[in-house]
């Protein structure tokens, strides 16, 4: 079903989202933001908020700026590098991690030989949740050579913990599987057919002026982070990895979100869909699925999404979320990590913004006469 434009005039007035993100740029949890939804076969709006930075002559942010999509860039690349393989019969969910990556397992230690893919997709290999490699990496080389050694801190598919370690190591094997770069096969298979046509690995020197800044790096880097991934750890790999380093915009966001949904271009079959998002039931407990997360209490997306819902957050201050009952997805960027990286409170104020926006976005569609 084709997608009609964000900016038709018979979009609901989202007023009181709206004033969430200026609230939010008031107190400084973000210089800008865009969103848009899409609810029953159509978009139904988009917009934009706030500048690039916060200096007054910074460029205003609109609903095609292109964002960092941080973790976001586990759903959109990697988890559909995995469904794209797992619906082909080139990928088993149940195969140990070692079939393709021998090296993890290269201690013989029978804990690490029992990590499955399925675990490393579901956050329950036991691996750590980050490492600064990057500060003891000098390549990305060295880089996958510390992944592989990393340590495991629970047994494998006892405890759910998010971890970018081991969406790294899901990247290096999902490439071993294709003989191709992650950045190339997601290029090929997933962005080009949905129409994606602002979102990549490693995008090129000519869309610079058009993505928002993540950062005043004046420690690593020592530079304004703009078009270059903000994760050091990504960074450090080249740009192109697993866990993080694609960029997009709200539009093509929504061609993704609408496939999921099953009411876009049918990149997926419905099994292979249905088999990721639903939750994965190892961990009692645990809200992940395979690549993607579930709400939880409470959760970032808010008081109305359904149990029947999946999505995902990025670190950058982006995030998509999907009701597969009420045929409803809500795009979220941000560049929230600018122009300080790090802090705890940066951290709370996205914590509390993502929430209220969502609910404020359900408001809004019903005062507007919209019911799910």
């Amino acid at each position: 079903m084709g997608m009609k434009p964000g900016s038709d005039a018979a979009q609901p007035m989202l007023t009181t989202a709206d004033a969430v993100l200026q609230q939010a740029i008031a107190a400084r949890a973000f210089p800008c933001a865009a969103y848009g939804i899409w609810l029953q076969g159509r978009v139904v709006a988009t917009g934009a908020t706030g500048r690039f930075t916060y200096e007054a002559d910074a460029p205003p942010a609109q609903p095609e700026t292109i964002f960092d999509l941080a973790s976001v860039s586990k759903v959109v690349a990697t988890t559909a590098m995995a469904m794209r393989l797992w619906e082909r019969g080139l990928l088993d969910l149940e195969q140990p991690v070692s079939t393709w990556l021998p090296e993890f397992a290269a201690s013989g230690d029978a804990a690490r030989e029992a990590v499955t893919v399925r675990m490393l997709l579901a956050h329950s290999s036991g691996l750590p949740a980050h490492a600064r490699l990057w500060e003891m990496c000098a390549t990305a080389e060295q880089m996958i050579q510390a992944c592989m050694q990393m340590p495991l801190e629970a047994a494998p598919g006892t405890r759910a913990l998010y971890s970018d370690i081991g969406f790294i190591l899901l990247g290096i094997l999902l490439e071993r599987v294709t003989g191709e770069r992650i950045d190339a096969f997601c290029e090929r298979e997933v962005f080009r057919p949905l129409g994606m046509e602002h979102t990549r690995f490693l995008p090129p020197a000519a869309w610079r002026d058009a993505i928002a800044p993540t950062q005043i790096d004046e420690t690593l880097r020592r530079r304004v982070i703009q078009g270059e991934v903000q994760d050091e750890n990504c960074w450090r790999m080249g740009g192109v990895s697993g866990h993080a380093g694609v960029f997009g915009t709200v539009p093509d966001l929504l061609r993704f979100a609408a496939c999921i949904l099953q009411l876009g271009h049918p990149l997926f079959e419905a099994c292979t869909i249905e088999q990721f998002t639903q939750r994965d039931a190892m961990v009692a407990g645990s809200s992940r699925a395979l690549g993607w997360d579930t709400p939880s209490t409470p959760s970032s997306s808010g008081q109305y999404f359904s149990a029947h819902s999946a999505g995902h957050l990025g670190y950058t201050g982006t995030s998509l979320w999907l009701d597969f009952e009420k045929d409803l997805a809500i795009v979220l960027l941000t560049n929230r990590t600018y122009p300080g990286n790090g802090s705890e409170g940066i951290s709370k104020a996205i914590q509390n913004v993502r929430p209220h926006f969502h609910d404020a976005v359900f408001a809004d569609l019903r005062c507007g006469g919209i019911s799910f």
